[in-house]
């Protein structure tokens, strides 16, 4: 029994909170699906016909397209091409960060909003000359409103405190401001859609420097494919409209807690911050 407490928190603190079903199922025991028949061809004249007849059809819009924007409360919202525009030119108009927290807070472009709790926006000093950026909140992040409260969160504490840091010096946010559902992989339509907020906000605090937790967080602001090893420990620059600030990419306090011999692999990094910082 105890080893099953064990692995059912151990779930629990990787964000695994939601059950798929009352009852476990086998899918190897299921019949494979039906093959997918190919679809009709429709002459112009049919396509037109059922295009009049459809609702929507008439306005020249595609009646396939889902809705970004305006979408009625509870419902899902796909991020598409019109909707991470629109997210840019709401960003822009941000001139102060409380301004871009109460954009965030009405904006209902991205999908991952209706799941959330929270908006998990910032945490910290704004005018610190550090500033951190993860990925996404988790659970308990979700539940607080504020980024990095977790097991990971008291890590990293610990971690800035090893170099005579704590929040009060530095200021921390993440590149997606919900949390996705069950702590998945956000999908790069989500991230697009997140990206504008992320740089405007890191454009409204001017950090002196950017610490870049993770290897999702270091592939969005450097905008490059390099896995977090290859990346982590060399100082690069993160380049928005406004503004160019040197980045330092290191690992996920998550990613230590499940694997900790690497932890000497984040002193060096931490290191490597704190001759930045004089």
């Amino acid at each position: 029994m105890n080893r099953v407490r064990e692995i059912l928190e151990w779930y629990v603190e990787a964000g695994v909170d939601v059950l798929l079903d009352e009852k476990p199922i086998d899918r190897f025991s299921e019949p494979p699906p039906p093959p997918r028949q190919p679809a009709s061809r429709k002459s112009p004249e049919q396509f037109l016909a059922q295009r009049e007849t459809t609702p929507g059809g008439s306005t020249g819009k595609n009646p396939t397209q889902t809705p970004t924007t305006n979408s009625p409360a509870g419902s899902a919202t796909i991020p598409d091409a019109a909707a991470i525009d629109q997210a840019r030119e709401l960003a822009g108009s941000a001139g102060t960060i409380e301004e871009l927290r109460e954009i965030l807070s009405t904006f209902e472009g991205c999908n991952l909003k209706r799941t959330a709790k929270s908006l998990v926006f910032a945490d910290g000093n704004p005018e610190a000359r550090v500033m951190l950026v993860g990925e996404a909140p988790g659970r308990d992040e979700d539940l607080q409103g504020l980024p990095f409260v977790g097991r990971s969160g008291q890590l990293l504490d610990r971690m800035l405190a090893a170099i005579g840091l704590d929040r009060t010096g530095v200021y921390i946010s993440n590149v997606l401001p919900w949390r996705p559902p069950g702590n998945r992989t956000p999908t790069p339509q989500e991230t697009e859609i997140c990206r504008p907020f992320i740089e405007r906000h890191v454009e409204l605090a001017k950090p002196k420097f950017l610490v870049l937790l993770g290897g999702s967080s270091a592939k969005t602001m450097l905008k490059t494919s390099d896995g977090i090893m290859k990346l982590r420990g060399r100082w690069n620059s993160v380049t928005t409209q406004q503004i160019t600030v040197p980045a330092l990419p290191t690992l996920h306090p998550a990613y230590l807690l499940r694997q900790p011999a690497h932890k000497a692999l984040a002193w060096r990094d931490l290191l490597n911050l704190k001759q930045r910082l004089g």
